[in-house]
């Protein structure tokens, strides 16, 4: 009976986001109390939502004030400096222009919204890449790698969303695939200096002077002590010297006390974030209601243990690595809420139940689904203002796009099975 509730409660989560009939944070609010009751758990209810979201509280703060630490910055003018030395270096060479592109994307992308990096970006390059004679369906390709791939970082949504589905802290999913990562990083800048070249044997030789962004000679204001902050940050969650939660929420403050000292600013940097950094801290403390109420009421474990029944000992054995290989295409069939609250809690619980790592289940999830897959997805609308403001289609960025953005899945998982995190 446990089994088969848990089943209902996934497959009304998975229709009701997948088609928009209710938004994220109803479906995965009032599913599972309407499924609890069904068990006969009425009582215990708010002692499973409780214990949900005390465990998803620490995912829910760190994320909120990321947003608003790298807005601020972005606010700030800190990586203006960056995107103009950059395009001045690579001046008129394909080559140059493809790695700058990534760069960039990179870079713009430590906010951890696609929507910001194509907006900063595209619009920045378009010319460019027009004046260059360069295809727009390069700079959408490239932008889309660089962003997909940063969005494994521990403050991406799709991370975020795995470590709160596991119930596990975001450090311990993300800081073991650090290497495999930066492996990443490296095959997109490798793709992008492959594609320039390609773009360099179709153009003339013929030198052409570029309208670049003129450099004003000055650095913004606290621009140094604002990429000190920056790397201070990361190092200090990569090194695990103190939580997440509190290593942005200090550095949030120290940025925007720093940079808009007078008290109207501050209220209008906030006020300009804090849609974005809402909307997902509401996702995610509806998502501590869900898993807490599947993993309390026994749901959960009973479907692990059905699932155990039917699957091949072998093939459960190989859960990870099978995720890893079918999450990048997983992001055309399911939107990142509906993958890692709905599919990625049963995939880790199954593995378990066969021997096999559960963590290594969402590490293996997010080196595709939704990170190097949602640029090119059509499930998000990110994908949309992408591929609109470079004035490609969909089809044609898809068809160039998937094969590499799997290709970079590929390395990821390759590198991460070479060293043992990845079991196979």
């Amino acid at each position: 009976m446990l089994a088969f509730l848990g089943l209902l409660t996934i497959v009304l989560l998975l229709f009701l986001v997948i088609t928009k009939k209710a938004s994220p944070v109803i479906a995965l609010t009032l599913i599972p109390i309407f499924t609890g009751i069904l068990a006969g758990k009425t009582t215990e209810l708010p002692g499973m939502i409780g214990e949900g979201l005390q465990a998803i509280a620490p995912t829910g703060v760190m994320f909120v004030f990321a947003i608003l630490f790298f807005g601020i910055l972005l606010d700030a003018g800190t990586f203006q400096p960056i995107i103009s030395r950059l395009l001045k270096i690579a001046g008129n060479d394909p080559v140059k222009i493809a790695l700058a592109t990534a760069v960039l994307a990179m870079l713009v992308h430590l906010d951890g919204s696609g929507a910001v990096t194509f907006l900063v970006v595209i619009p920045a390059l378009a010319p460019i890449y027009d004046q260059m004679g360069m295809k727009r369906i390069t700079l959408a390709c490239i932008v889309a790698l660089s962003a997909g791939t940063m969005n494994i970082l521990p403050w991406g949504g799709p991370t975020i969303r795995a470590a709160s589905a596991l119930n596990v802290p975001v450090t311990e999913l993300f800081n073991p695939i650090l290497i495999p990562f930066v492996f990443g990083l490296g095959t997109v800048l490798g793709i992008a200096f492959w594609l320039g070249k390609k773009e360099k044997a179709l153009l003339s030789t013929a030198p052409l002077d570029l309208d670049l962004p003129k450099e004003s000679g000055e650095l913004p204001r606290l621009f140094w002590l604002n990429i000190i902050l920056i790397l201070a940050a990361i190092s200090f969650i990569i090194l695990g010297w103190a939580p997440p939660f509190v290593v942005f929420m200090v550095a949030f403050a120290i940025a925007l006390v720093v940079n808009f000292p007078k008290v109207e600013e501050q209220k209008k940097r906030i006020d300009a974030h804090a849609k974005e950094a809402m909307l997902m801290a509401s996702i995610l403390f509806a998502a501590g209601c869900f898993t807490g109420i599947l993993k309390g009421s026994g749901m959960m474990e009973a479907m692990a243990g059905t699932v155990q029944t039917f699957l091949p000992e072998q093939l459960g054995r190989q859960l990870p690595l099978i995720t890893g290989l079918v999450a990048m295409p997983a992001s055309l069939l399911f939107d990142p809420d509906s993958f890692y609250f709905g599919i990625l809690p049963l995939l880790s619980s199954t593995a378990e139940a066969f021997g096999a790592s559960g963590l290594e289940v969402g590490q293996a999830a997010i080196m595709g689904q939704m990170t190097t897959g949602f640029p090119i997805s059509p499930l998000t609308g990110s994908t949309f203002l992408l591929v609109g403001l470079a004035g490609v289609e969909l089809g044609d960025h898809q068809k160039k796009t998937i094969p590499l953005a799997f290709l970079v899945t590929l390395v990821i998982l390759l590198v991460s099975v070479v060293m043992g995190i990845i079991s196979v």
